[in-house]
């Protein structure tokens, strides 16, 4: 039985590959702020009870490595950190720290580690800025406008020199936008889907958001951690870009959900200037050949059926709220 630990398990991304490895036979370990209870993303996806839950501050080196020694795992996937770009804003230094020493830490304990461990990292295509001439692949140099893709860029770095200088098998997964039912509700793509089913509703209250221009690569997060888990089963390391390799304007996706609940979005969306961001990326998307080529792995649902996805689970999580 192969063992892993996943760091950031109570996250989107964490709770489905928590699911992916259990069906495959792991045994999952998952690390959290406080092991009370199981994380509500894995409690959704009935896995309560199925994991190891364990509390470790990724940012102290010292209880990285006794959790390292003391699970022994095969593989170690590390998801955790802060996921929002607007907020990384408003805390540029924990959003480093959280990131990047986490990352670092990580790297030292499967250095020093007896056993051969193979090691993830999540990347965000944040690193790479706008995209405009062209989609981004794991060649793309990095240029990245806000903390969030500088915390990302430095800790893709790091995993890039671990390799070379010791021959470690660690790996970056450059991941592009990616959505499910687990996000939280201040991520934009969800608060338009809960905007669009709230007005539905009956509520009128109009939904607020900021820029629409931006273009996006949007993909469905139960498909990347497929990605995610094929990365650790190569012959050896190496970094890919997880992506669709399409994008779609924020408008267009508004446009979609709103739709889909026979309404016109011009009628119920205020564009509030506060919500936008100091600097916006307007394009980003990514290439995702060599994943496609050497994983194999390829996105199967694109933006619209993601949208819709999305709102179905959003509609039903309020009619079950009726009924109860």
């Amino acid at each position: 039985m192969k063992k892993a630990l996943i760091c950031g398990v109570s996250g989107q991304d964490g709770a489905y590959l928590t699911r992916l490895l259990l069906n495959k036979g792991y045994k999952v370990w998952g690390t959290s702020r406080d092991t009370g209870q199981a994380p509500a993303n894995l409690e959704r996806l009935d896995l309560g009870g199925q994991v190891d839950m364990t509390t470790v501050s990724l940012t102290d080196a010292v209880q990285i490595r006794r959790l390292v020694d003391g699970v022994k795992p095969d593989e170690i996937y590390n998801l955790s950190g802060p996921s929002s770009v607007g907020l990384s804003w408003q805390e540029p230094q924990q959003t480093l720290s959280s990131i990047g020493l986490s990352c670092l830490n990580l790297l030292e304990a499967v250095r020093r580690a007896d056993a051969e461990i193979k090691l993830y990292n999540a990347g965000s295509c944040e690193c790479f800025g706008d995209t405009l001439d062209g989609p981004a692949d794991e060649n793309t140099p990095f240029n990245p406008v806000n903390p969030y893709g500088t915390a990302k860029a430095a800790a893709t770095w790091m995993v890039r020199n671990y390799r070379q200088a010791y021959g470690l098998f660690v790996c970056t997964g450059i991941l592009f936008n990616h959505d499910s039912p687990l996000r939280p509700n201040d991520v934009v793509t969800k608060k338009i889907v809960r905007g669009a089913a709230r007005i539905a509703s009956g509520d009128n209250r109009p939904l607020q958001l900021g820029s629409l221009a931006m273009r996006r690569d949007w993909g469905w997060a139960p498909e990347y951690v497929e990605a995610i888990w094929l990365t650790l089963q190569q012959e050896g390391p190496g970094d890919y870009a997880v992506a669709t390799g399409e994008y779609n304007s924020l408008e267009s996706l508004v446009e979609r959900a709103f739709a889909l609940v026979g309404l016109d979005w011009r009628e119920h969306v205020i564009i509030d200037e506060s919500l936008f961001r100091p600097a916006e990326i307007s394009l980003n998307y990514g290439n995702p050949a060599k994943a496609a080529r050497e994983l194999p792995w390829t996105a199967k649902s694109k933006m619209n059926e993601i949208v819709e996805m999305l709102l179905e689970n959003e509609r039903a999580g309020m009619l079950r709220g009726m009924r109860a």
